[in-house]
């Protein structure tokens, strides 16, 4: 039997939620709240959830367990004052240029303040302009536009393991932003973007680039073509208020906006994730068969590539050398529509429609370039294609369907279910098992929403053992397990966001978790309506090896569907904290990496900085990373380097030098 308590005079069940608001929300009461996040750990922080409960007073909602018998009242007129107040207290700090944020509509602050009735600020605006972190091609962080409701910091730890984003200063001086106020390219940041997923207001955004496409749609002497993502094909038409057609239909749509707003040809990357799996599940059975650099990662997820490149160079060469869909896309488009279009190749510009913002950053990879012209001149997020539908007047839930572009446009289901945790494996396997009958149910059992998943396969004698990730936190976790040798896998599929591509942070703002599995059953849906599910099937990318790539894995295939990766440092200089003008001094190098400083480098840098103590004889410097993660805190002394340090450690050090 359950046990009971009451809100607002109602007796009201509950069995394992965690917290009174999860319970009052069970029962229909929206109740206000900045920092609660069902994916991520309670906070407290932003106070609108408060409750009045009798006998106890006035407690947050969000971090009260609830009790049997608890009487609980959730809009007196007290609580709806305090609410107002709170956020009359955040608009008063805030820049409220509203008209001009791109998260207007989707802006928690403006609807709270809409919905509590504030039409007046009775507190002094004490805003202040700070220039815009325009530093990344991903994302732009606009600190006049932040609440400080922390949601941005505990993603980046809690979820990706990451740690680029923090608390500076106190009191009215507080903000958040990268370790010693740098800009965000001069962070740990891999460009995932769920830290503007997540923020409530404007504070942090995709960077856009629907203005350029715009200006190169005008001119008249470009060519501009586009190609879409599968993952925008389920979420787009939430931006219109439909969400119970398929995607197909929804693509269809696309097709006949993008026409209409004067791209000359409209793709599919479906297409180019066909040839991904026939290049990857090449690669893969010739790595099985010499038993050579395995397991072997995925690298479709551009934010995952970076992620391993910054944290675990040691797993760089078991890195997939397979572009990711939208590169494969760039090189090809690049290589065939000129003389397609019949244009010089000057005059092509190259557009794709992503659901994630390290796109952004993985086109303007050097690696993906050719003499020195970048294969992808623009990458927008599906939220920027709906406002330029929205520019260009269409009245988007009444367009009829169009066909995409050939060759392009052609692909099989295997190529659809990319946008989705799973998806890559199922097409793998579906390549690489070669099955007869209906594909499209073939594989389902690596399908799910658990960060980690695990499967095991028969392959003639051979037994897969495969991985299927989503989460940096979750891939750091499994590339632990690997180093100890805790686990072994075959192959392993990593996606940086939850969720995989449907997920991802350029796609319409979501909380409810309800809306990502809607998504990813869109693609399945597709999936199966497809005549063809094995993307080796696809004649157009049989069409293509025949004509300009010979065959898979050939020296061609390489040059244009193959990258490389390389160890990236995350900081290449050190930041000063303090310097001596004698003549004897100590030189002092403290790593500040998200491992060092969990462990105490903070503490450390204190200590020596301390002019007093040393009697300013000690150059003191902080630097990421000295890459000795799991043996910090790690500091230098005079370029000797020392593990496992302590405040004492280090200060006893120092006076010995």
């Amino acid at each position: 039997m359950g046990k009971h308590l009451t809100i607002n005079g109602k007796k009201v069940e509950f069995t394992d939620e965690r917290n009174l608001l999860e319970v009052i929300r069970k029962e229909n009461i929206e109740l206000p709240t900045f920092c609660y996040h069902s994916e991520l750990n309670i906070h407290g922080a932003c106070r609108l959830c408060m409750v009045e409960v009798a006998g106890k007073g006035i407690m947050s909602a969000c971090s009260t367990p609830p009790e049997p018998d608890m009487d609980i009242k959730t809009n007196t007129e007290h609580l709806i004052e305090m609410r107002k107040i709170t956020i009359e207290l955040l608009l008063a700090s805030h820049d409220r240029e509203c008209t001009m944020c791109a998260k207007s509509e989707s802006c928690k602050l403006q609807s709270l303040a809409r919905r509590l009735g504030i039409e007046e600020v009775r507190f002094k605006n004490i805003s202040r302009k700070e220039p815009k972190d325009i530093s990344t091609y991903a994302l732009v962080r606009d600190n006049g536009k932040c609440v400080l409701c922390g949601d941005c910091i505990r993603f980046c730890d809690e979820i990706q393991s990451i740690g680029a984003l923090g608390f500076v200063g106190r009191g009215s001086q507080s903000k958040i932003c990268p370790a010693f106020e740098r800009d965000l390219e001069s962070s740990e940041c891999v460009y995932c973007g769920q830290c503007s997923r997540v923020c409530p207001t404007g504070a942090i955004l995709p960077k856009p680039e629907f203005r350029e496409v715009w200006k190169a749609l005008s001119d008249e002497k470009k060519k501009v073509i586009i190609a879409i993502a599968p993952a925008v094909r389920a979420a787009l038409g939430e931006v219109f208020g439909i969400t119970e057609e398929n995607g197909t239909e929804l693509a269809g749509k696309i097709v006949t906006a993008l026409r209409s707003m004067g791209f000359v040809k409209v793709f599919d990357i479906s297409f180019t994730a066909d040839m991904t799996i026939v290049e990857e599940a090449n690669e893969f059975l010739g790595r099985l068969e010499k038993d050579d650099d395995m397991p072997m990662f995925t690298s479709c997820c551009p934010a995952w590539v970076r992620f391993v490149e910054q944290y675990s160079p040691d797993f760089i060469k078991n890195l997939s050398t397979c572009r990711s869909p939208q590169g494969m896309y760039g090189s090809i488009a690049r290589r065939i529509m000129p003389e397609v279009l019949g244009i010089p190749k000057e005059e092509l510009v190259v557009v794709s429609v992503m659901p994630c913002t390290a796109k952004k950053y993985e086109a303007r990879r050097t690696e993906l370039a050719k003499d020195g012209v970048i294969d992808i001149d623009y990458v927008i997020t599906t939220q920027e294609l709906a406002l330029m539908i929205e520019e260009a007047g269409l009245r988007f839930a009444d367009l009829e369907a169009s066909a995409f572009d050939m060759p392009l446009g052609f692909k099989t289901g295997g190529g659809i279910i990319f946008g989705t945790s799973g998806g890559v494996t199922e097409a793998v396997l579906r390549n690489v098992m070669n099955t007869n009958g209906d594909e499209a149910e073939e594989f389902n059992f690596v399908r799910g929403e658990n960060g980690v998943r695990e499967a095991k396969l028969k392959v003639g004698s051979k037994e897969l053992k495969l991985a299927i990730v989503h989460g940096l936190k979750n891939a750091r976790k499994v590339l632990r397990d690997i180093r100890a040798d805790k686990k072994r896998y075959d192959f392993v599929e990593v996606m940086a966001c939850p969720g995989g591509c449907v997920g991802g942070a350029g796609q319409p703002v979501y909380s409810d978790l309800a809306v990502r599995k809607r998504r990813s059953k869109v693609l399945y849906e597709n999936d199966k309506i497809m005549e063809l599910h094995k993307p080796q099937d696809n004649p157009y990318v049989q069409k293509m090896y025949k004509d300009y790539l010979e065959k898979s894995g050939s020296k061609k295939a390489h040059e244009y569907l193959h990258t490389s990766y390389k160890y990236r440092k995350r900081f290449k200089e050190t930041l000063e904290i303090s310097k001596s003008s004698l003549d004897k001094i100590v030189n002092v190098e403290v790593c500040v990496g998200r491992n060092c400083l969990k462990k105490g480098s903070k503490e450390i840098l204190k200590r020596v900085a301390d002019g007093n103590k040393f009697k300013d004889a000690v150059n003191v410097q902080a630097l990421i990373c000295l890459e000795r993660c799991s043996k910090g805190p790690t500091v230098k002394i005079n370029g000797e380097t020392f593990e496992h340090c302590t405040p004492d450690s280090v200060e006893d050090t120092v006076k010995k030098n």
